[in-house]
């Protein structure tokens, strides 16, 4: 598969490094997150540098990632780029046990594993980046929402309330104000 093949380049191979800290770079650009079918974040352009600290019997895996991703603003639903800047950290310990024991810090590989796979995690970490309501003027650099579509956005909501406040009117009141009249 395609796709698979091109998340090769996030995995580390461990097996052969000396103990110590070792430094790596990846580029994760629009085709990294094309591989991910519910991605939120659809097109970026980041850099994650990976510090992993190899030690006797556990790896120590620290992440900072810098970039650009793409969200939609949720007002005027203009594409914008938001700067991203964040970072994380991960350790891995070996087990014998088949079963994995993950938790959100800590990761089990078998004894056997010979490469650390960090897509998935890299995956994980951009788009819990992603705000729960995205608006050109708060996440944005410089920009603001779109005026045509907040013009058309606020007619359409004055339509939408005299439509609203016209259909409030029951019938039935009307019967009720000309009985008061009398």
């Amino acid at each position: 598969m395609q796709i698979s093949k091109y998340l090769k380049q996030y995995r580390i191979p461990f097996s052969g490094l000396s103990r110590g800290k070792h430094e790596f770079e990846f580029e994760i650009e629009d085709k990294f997150f094309d591989c991910y079918e519910h991605s939120l974040v659809k097109k970026g352009t980041l850099q994650a540098l990976v510090s992993l600290q190899k030690q006797e019997n556990m790896l120590v895996v620290n992440f900072h990632i810098t970039g650009m991703i793409q969200l939609t603003c949720d007002v005027c639903l203009t594409e914008f780029d938001s700067p991203v800047e964040f970072e994380e950290r991960v350790l891995v310990k070996f087990s014998e046990d088949d079963w994995a024991d993950n938790t959100e810090e800590v990761l089990t590989l078998s004894k056997t594993d010979y490469e650390l796979d960090i897509a998935e995690l890299l995956y994980e970490y951009i788009n819990v980046r992603v705000p729960y309501y995205s608006k050109c003027s708060e996440q944005g650099i410089g920009i603001s929402c779109d005026p045509e579509m907040l013009a058309k956005l606020s007619n359409e909501t004055e339509t939408t309330e005299e439509e609203n406040t016209e259909e409030k009117i029951d019938p039935r009141w009307d019967i009720l104000k000309n009985i008061k009249n009398n």
